[in-house]
């Protein structure tokens, strides 16, 4: 069981002084909460990529590659690479050249996005939503499988046999597919045999399952070996000493930035109600004290499927010392309880 974190670096303003850190600030502390995971034991770290104010996370892999040179472990990621509307050629060569830094440990989440900011700033039209990541996504996997690459889409020009470099030390680049859900991003991940990261972030969990065994019976009707694939799960929480400290923490910034999305996109208030609600063991959202965060992931494992876990902390913009409080636990606390429990569960069910 992989457990890690995730982040979009988001620059919020904070809801006591109505300060809004800069861009440059909130990147250094990231750089320093990726070092703090690796040292903790953490497995993976991603990165999400945005383009708008309230994040400052629009290179992942440049972020990723400051804290590589810093960390002996951990794999880094993006969460998720906008691959709809980025050139795959530049994707592998910035995950590459991070793949370098980091001595093998880089990893591409590819996935649409549910944001779109970035389709105007690059010239392109949303009604091509599909067709581009589609066709970005098998040039991104031909890139991987050939360092010289003959290719013709409908999206970009025409590559005739040239070389893409550098190539990385990891062979092939892990890529994996990023989805909110949708049934046929996880069969198309299934059918190319990439590993799957799903965003859970609302209602119950388990209603991901179903789509987890999709995923697995995709696996095997194309022929791959499911045993060597990972389903990964990224969900929002907050890990504090107590209970109560984490929800009374973590729920102001979360609302502000679920109800300015909410403007955004036609959500319903989100209220403390709604917020308390996800916080049960059936709920999405991973906030409380080491013991009850770890239980809701190994619940998570154990009806749901997900092998690796990430906790995408925070939501909105928290003080720095809390969020690497919540990483220190998640480390050094959270993530022993949930392999420890997992680990006799797993011998359990094999009848040994």
């Amino acid at each position: 069981m992989e457990i890690g974190v995730s982040t979009f670096v988001e620059t919020t303003p904070d809801l006591k002084t109505g300060k809004v850190i800069s861009h440059a600030e909130r990147i250094r502390e990231v750089v320093e909460e990726i070092v703090l995971a690796d040292s903790v034991g953490l497995d993976v770290f991603g990165v999400g990529e945005h383009h708008r104010e309230d994040f400052a996370s629009s290179s992942p892999a440049v972020i990723l590659s400051a804290a590589a040179s810093q960390t002996r472990n951990i794999r880094l990621t993006s969460a998720v690479t906008v691959l709809s509307s980025a050139d795959p050629v530049r994707v592998f060569q910035d995950f590459a050249t991070l793949d370098a830094i980091s001595n093998g440990r880089a990893e591409i989440m590819a996935g649409r996005g549910s944001f779109i900011e970035s389709f105007p700033l690059f010239g392109f039209d949303l009604k091509d939503y599909d067709e581009l990541f589609e066709e970005n996504l098998a040039l991104l996997l031909k890139i991987r499988e050939s360092e010289k690459v003959s290719w013709k889409g409908g999206h970009r020009p025409a590559i005739h046999n040239r070389g893409v470099y550098p190539r990385p030390v990891q062979d092939p680049l892990p890529v994996w597919i990023g989805s909110g859900g949708n049934s046929e991003s996880v069969i198309r991940a299934g059918v190319l045999g990439l590993p799957l990261v799903l965003a859970i972030i609302g209602g119950m969990p388990v209603q991901f399952e179903p789509l987890v065994q999709l995923y697995k019976k995709a696996v095997a009707h194309a022929g791959h070996d499911i045993s060597k694939l990972t389903v990964a799960s990224h969900s929002h929480g907050f890990i504090a000493d107590t209970t109560e400290e984490a929800a009374d923490k973590f729920f102001p910034s979360t609302q502000y930035v679920m109800n300015k999305l909410g403007k955004e996109r036609g959500w319903s208030p989100y209220t403390r109600g709604s917020f308390d609600m996800a916080r049960t063991l059936e709920g999405a959202l991973y906030v409380g004290n080491p013991k009850t965060v770890a239980e809701k992931i190994i619940y998570l494992r154990k009806n749901v499927g997900i092998t690796r876990f990430m906790l995408h902390v925070p939501v909105g913009s928290m003080p720095h010392d809390d969020v690497m409080r919540a990483i220190e636990l998640l480390g050094k606390e959270v993530a022993p309880l949930v392999r420890s429990e997992v680990a006799k569960w797993e011998k359990q069910e094999s009848g040994e």
